[in-house]
């Protein structure tokens, strides 16, 4: 439990830190660039964390057991986990993002956890009590209230709920797919990131940046091409020329963040991992706070409260830890 907490804390850093970039030129210089940007920053982003994951596992002297692991038939299940949670959920969280705002995008794509109890239960038999049914609805709740603010503009309301729903479900069928790979033992956690991030930055790279590129009509290179104009901001005089360096940094949060949920996925089940990561919004805000300087209203207190309380007892099996007291 105490690695699904952390998980959703470093996805909260990730979440500002990448909000951030998304905010920078040139992800919001013209229409092909906004259009892109989702595409592309989740490319950079999951091609970094790649690399996080890989000198993790090097320093450690694991990449040998890295490559034992996705020769197995688990192994196969974390790339077609990858496919879908990355390329597919990733992209529309950060479509949700980039179209809604961090605040908004962050709690649209929040309901992942539901959909993947319901599946959970369904393919791997995980049950959740009546009671941890009421706290996950109560903190997904929490999460809708931290985002209710009918003054926020959009820039693209449809976009925004279709990459909800994206990441949503991705995310949901992520974990369900991951939790039974996890319990092969040849496919440790660290290793299970390490595939799942490589698997996801290849299959944009090769498939779908040219794919959307050509979709759209901007030409198959195009895409590249606006990859190539972010490392080319190195060069740049103003605040542009540490985007790159930002999305370095959003990578390494996010590859602690998963390392810290694969753990949890690992231990104590997808149901409950999940919902001790959407906790990532209510962190979102004691985050924004401290960096903004600026209390938030009663309100956004009382819902992050709710969030962090009721997403831990969510994951909590009050049966079985009143059996590990009695025994102790």
């Amino acid at each position: 439990m105490v690695a699904g907490v952390l998980a959703g804390l470093t996805w909260a850093l990730e979440t500002i830190i990448l909000g951030s970039a998304l905010a920078m030129s040139p992800f919001c210089t013209t229409e092909e660039a906004i259009f892109l940007a989702p595409f592309v920053s989740t490319f950079l982003h999951d091609t970094f964390s790649a690399i996080w994951a890989t000198a993790y596992n090097g320093v450690r002297g694991k990449l040998p057991n890295v490559w034992k692991a996705f020769k197995t038939k688990s192994g196969k299940f974390v790339v077609l986990a990858a496919v879908i949670g990355g390329p597919i959920g990733m992209t529309g969280y950060v479509m949700s993002v980039n179209y809604m705002g961090p605040a908004i995008g962050a709690v649209a794509s929040a309901i992942f956890p539901a959909i993947g109890a319901v599946l959970a239960f369904i393919f791997l038999k995980e049950k959740m009590k009546w009671y941890q049914w009421i706290f996950l609805v109560a903190t997904i709740g929490g999460v809708l209230g931290l985002s209710w603010d009918p003054t926020i503009e959009t820039t693209n309301f449809a976009l925004g709920i279709l990459g909800a729903l994206m990441c949503s479900f991705g995310w949901g069928i992520e974990a369900v797919i991951l939790a039974k790979s996890l319990t092969d033992p040849e496919v440790k956690d660290e290793y299970a990131l390490q595939i799942r991030q490589t698997t996801s930055a290849v299959t944009y790279g090769i498939i779908l940046l040219p794919a959307i590129s050509l979709v759209k009509g901007y030409g198959i290179t195009s895409a590249w091409g606006f990859v190539g104009d972010l490392f080319k901001s190195f060069s740049a005089s103003g605040t542009e020329k540490w985007l790159v360096p930002i999305v370095i940094a959003a990578a390494f949060c996010a590859t602690v963040s998963y390392l810290f949920y694969y753990k949890a996925i690992a231990q104590i089940g997808a149901s409950k991992s999940m919902a001790l990561n959407i906790t990532y919004s209510a962190w979102a805000v004691v985050f924004t706070s401290i960096i903004a300087l600026q209390l938030p209203s009663l309100a956004v207190i009382l819902c992050t409260i709710v969030v962090l309380v009721c997403g831990i007892f969510a994951a909590a099996d009050f049966k079985e830890i009143f059996k590990k007291k009695s025994e102790n």
